[in-house]
């Protein structure tokens, strides 16, 4: 007699499913809140709880597949072609534009350079190649040069976030140019039609990294430049699908213009004992779920449905903008494109009126809402960048539209001509042990590093963020960013070491 799953294997359990699930819920309580637009940065809430059920129920449905293989699992072939599909259309290429489905934008970036690393050396391309890009272009790019070791040749934004010269770095060891649709850290979109018919003339690659807003702007109300495979010259893009496609991390599509070029991206290799391997993306075995929630959020919303979640998007946008215009000390940092934006000290007004975006920050946290705060950058042969706090936003902020812009205005009348903390002021109250750190570096031992962090209230029992971050952001601008990053490194290897 044939025994229930269930019964059959529920003697296995140490600990009860339901104890298991308790304790995860308690674990989630500490987290920030992932949805009603308290948090205006890394999630993107469509506020509909229709469509977070009906990705979890699509995710669960393909929860034992391996993405790894749809010749085994076919729908795996009919879901990606037809979330590709939606993308191509989205973003308007032609019937030569190809791509895949991967993990998240960093994927699509990685996969993007490695793809435009082969076609140039396939064009005869040889010895160390360049990336070209503005100063604003994502980490990714930056994590693509280093693991696939090519120079990243980052090129001075203007105060405002415009990119200087980019055309002027073309050569004939440049790889790929890198353009933004837009920006994260300003919202800036880049001069697309510019760089890729330079590009185009020169030979080169060009990608547009539309990883946060690529879905938005398909969708966003009113005339804008072109940036999308209307361009020629463009022979990739990224957009991610757990931004403004609503689905849960991570899925990401990069599209590719030409299968030759797009079969560059591929790895296959038969020189081993076992099964071929043949893999689009960095994953060997990779879930379906997220695949297949970003699926059934694309067939049920369809283009109508993205409009609506998009012209939410845009009115809050624009009344969030129209707040931090009308607050006395602030401005916006240049002429942001789409569903971000980031908000800078107005240095055109007395000190004694100015607002510190970072103190800011702080005290919109401190009423409920947070804001993501940036530090200033030196850039070569260019500007210093101001610091600068950045909002993300959501069709769910329209929800809650007043209390964020109340939590705005309240926030600047509290920190009004208050000074930005001083990054000497806090390495100086960190005394030997940041002088330490300073002296050694990157190469700072791992219990120096979390003796430092801790001193500045970043590690402790707790492990805790500190509800005040102006002080750990002053802190960043202050150090070397060797220093800096070897300090993050260690927080972030600390916070999940073994318990």
């Amino acid at each position: 007699m044939s025994t229930h799953p269930d019964e059959r294997t529920s003697s296995v359990f140490d600990t009860s499913p339901e104890t298991v699930l308790e304790r995860l819920a308690a674990l989630r309580e500490g987290d920030a809140p992932t949805h009603g637009g308290h948090v205006l940065s890394y999630v993107y809430d469509s506020g509909l709880a229709q469509i977070d059920e009906l990705a979890a129920s699509a995710a669960r449905i393909v929860q034992p597949l391996n993405a790894l293989d749809p010749t085994t699992f076919p729908s795996v072939a009919v879901l990606e072609g037809e979330v590709v599909g939606f993308a191509r259309r989205a973003l308007h290429g032609g019937e030569d534009v190809v791509g895949s489905v991967t993990s998240g934008g960093t994927e699509s970036c990685l996969l993007a350079v490695a793809t435009a690393r082969a076609a140039w050396r396939a064009r005869g391309g040889t010895g160390r190649a360049r990336i070209v890009a503005p100063s604003t272009v994502h980490a990714a790019f930056h994590k693509a040069a280093h693991y696939l070791d090519l120079d990243l040749d980052l090129v001075p934004v203007d105060a405002e976030g415009r990119a200087i010269g980019l055309v002027d770095r073309l050569g004939p060891d440049v790889a790929l140019v890198v353009v933004s649709a837009p920006s994260y850290p300003f919202a800036t979109l880049d001069d697309v039609e510019t760089v890729a018919a330079a590009a185009l003339a020169a030979g080169v690659d060009v990608h547009v990294d539309a990883c946060i807003g690529g879905f938005a702007l398909a969708f966003w109300p009113g005339e804008q430049p072109l940036w999308d495979f209307r361009v020629p010259g463009v022979t990739s893009l990224s957009a991610d699908l757990h931004k403004y496609g609503y689905a849960p991390k991570g899925v990401s599509v990069l599209l590719q213009r030409g299968r030759d070029r797009q079969r560059l991206q591929y790895f296959a290799t038969s020189r081993w004992p076992g099964y071929p391997v043949v893999n689009a993306t960095l994953l060997g075995s990779k879930p379906a779920g997220p695949l297949a929630a970003a699926w059934a959020i694309i067939a049920a919303l369809g283009v109508p449905g993205f409009e609506r979640l998009t012209a939410q998007t845009q009115r809050a946008t624009a009344a969030l903008q129209s707040t931090v215009e009308h607050i006395d000390g602030l401005r916006l940092v240049g002429d942001p494109v789409g569903p971000l934006f980031a908000v800078c000290a107005d240095e055109g007004v007395p000190a004694e009126s100015r607002v510190d975006p970072h103190l800011w920050a702080d005290e919109v946290r401190a009423r409920g809402f947070l804001l993501q705060l940036q530090p200033g950058l030196v850039q070569s042969d260019g500007p210093r960048l101001p610091h600068t706090t950045h909002l993300t936003i959501t069709p769910v902020t329209e929800a809650v539209l007043s209390d964020i812009q109340a939590a705005l205005v309240a926030a600047a009348d509290a920190v009004r001509g208050v000074p930005a903390v001083s990054g000497a002021d806090v390495l100086a109250s960190v005394g030997e042990l940041g002088a330490a750190s300073v002296e050694t570096g990157p190469s700072a031992e791992s219990d120096l590093a979390a003796a430092t962090l801790t001193q500045v209230g970043l590690l402790g029992d707790a492990a805790a963020v500190p509800d005040r971050l102006a002080p750990v952001l002053a802190l960043v601008e202050e150090l070397p960013a060797p220093v800096v990053e070897r300090l993050l490194v260690e927080l972030i290897a600390r916070v999940v070491e073994p318990r």
